[in-house]
């Protein structure tokens, strides 16, 4: 298969398991190299996820591994087969590689948890929201460049509302919601949508009050997303440089935990959207 250029996330992500089973064993990529009749360099290249690597040499490398978790290596197999491309495929060359990959890691999700303190989830912005945030954080951004990023994040929203929707939880804190980062109709508006999105069954929200005491979450936001099996989750951290793709099994624990933190500081769905009906009324 031909060097890939600009690998996706995804792509990345099973070239860096490959090498993880690899270097669990001890063997050198060399060796694996003579066992596949490849070269070190093309060894390389797959486990970086330059260069793309079949189902069936995916199974043929397990098997030399001594990898005997049957899900694992199915889930991996898979994600070497794919070969069709994403809605989100139409804004390559249009926006920077992450925002794709983003769209991408939620399509193929088994669950979706976030938290969020500052900000409205993406997934659950509207237009106008999403605009005055990009304005506000880009200013250099010209309107060529602002609205496809608007447009892809309203598409990801396809996500949780599609025809085999992805379950979404979302813990947010009540600063986020009572932030106006525009005018007075973009507020109810984005507390109206939050409402609609809880009704139809597509979020379930918990919100963590204002005057909630011993909160010291304020950095505690992150997109954890499920995989096919627990180790091919990943979560997404966004860092000054950009958004972080966290794979490592320790730093995904730690997060978990964290998210069932967070949440126990949160009200209950049926309270949180309550909450939200009330901060509407008043607007």
């Amino acid at each position: 298969m031909a060097p890939r250029s600009n690998p996706t996330a995804r792509q990345v992500r099973l070239g860096a398991e490959l090498r993880k089973l690899r270097e669990a064993t001890g063997m050198r990529a060399r060796e694996v190299a003579a066992f596949l009749n490849s070269t070190s360099a093309q060894m390389s290249q797959v486990e970086l996820g330059i260069s793309g690597v079949s189902a069936e040499r995916v199974r043929r490398l397990a098997a030399h591994y001594g990898c005997e978790d049957e899900a694992f290596i199915d889930a991996l197999a898979s994600m070497a087969s794919e070969r069709s491309h994403g809605w989100w495929d139409e804004y390559r060359g249009i926006l920077p590689q992450v925002n794709m990959d983003v769209a991408e890691a939620e399509h193929h999700a088994t669950f979706l948890r976030e938290v969020v303190i500052t900000h409205v989830p993406g997934l659950l912005q509207t237009p106008d929201y999403a605009r005055a945030v990009f304005r506000y954080m880009r200013p250099d951004l010209s309107e060529g460049e602002l609205e496809p990023r608007v447009e892809l994040r309203m598409r990801r929203r396809e996500a949780i509302e599609g025809d085999s929707p992805t379950p979404y939880e979302t813990v947010i804190h009540e600063f986020a919601l009572r932030i106006r980062v525009a005018d007075r109709q973009t507020a109810v508006s984005q507390l109206r949508l939050i409402l609609d999105e809880i009704e139809a069954g597509h979020a379930t929200v918990r919100i963590v009050p204002v005057d909630r005491d011993g909160f010291a979450g304020a950095d505690a936001s992150m997109l954890y997303v499920g995989g096919p099996v627990p180790k091919l989750d990943t979560a997404l951290l966004d860092s000054p440089t950009g958004t972080l793709f966290i794979d490592a099994a320790d730093h995904l624990n730690r997060l978990r935990t964290l998210f069932c933190t967070v949440k126990k500081s949160a009200l209950a769905p049926s309270e949180s959207r309550d909450l939200v009906h009330r901060m509407t009324k008043e607007l």
